[in-house]
């Protein structure tokens, strides 16, 4: 007896492999470009005193069609309502103002990290990008609840 998976069952199985292939610390000696931040290098800083975070890399994965959203948490307590589970993340196209959302696939749920944080472990953020509409080199902008990173551009 055969079994045929679906279109959607592959796909999914397919984005399920990249996320478990894909290496969520900084392990490789090879260090990849940081995304800019478009206001200044103290918006940095100033996301690190507010937010307890750093932004490790905003990139396209899974063929284009997903946006990889990695930060690295250097205070928990800081950090703790961007694992909010009730809300709701959003990435926002700044050239349109198109609003991309973090995909909750009905057996694994929401593809983004909803534990208690740890300092120093780097956690992710997919972001649904359908027809690949947002490119590498498009500015963006990060919103969880009251977080908001401007000016990131995809890598």
């Amino acid at each position: 007896m055969t079994h045929r998976l679906s279109t959607t069952a592959t796909r999914f199985l397919l984005l399920a492999t990249l996320v478990v292939a894909v290496p969520s610390t900084g392990s490789a000696s090879v260090t990849a470009p940081q995304p800019t931040l478009a206001a200044s290098p103290t918006a940095a800083e100033s996301m690190r005193e507010r937010w307890g975070i750093e932004i490790v890399a905003l990139r396209e994965s899974a063929a284009g069609y997903m946006l990889d959203f990695r930060y690295k948490v250097l205070d928990p307590a800081k950090a703790a309502p961007l694992f909010e589970r009730k809300i709701k993340p959003y990435l926002i196209d700044e050239a349109t103002g198109a609003k991309f959302q973090v995909p909750v696939p009905p057996k694994t749920g929401a593809l983004r990290t909803t534990y208690p944080p740890k300092a120093g472990r780097t956690y992710f953020m997919f972001f649904a990008n359908p027809g690949k509409y947002i490119k590498p080199g498009s500015r963006v902008t990060v919103v969880v609840g009251d977080f908001r990173a401007d000016g990131l551009i995809v890598e």
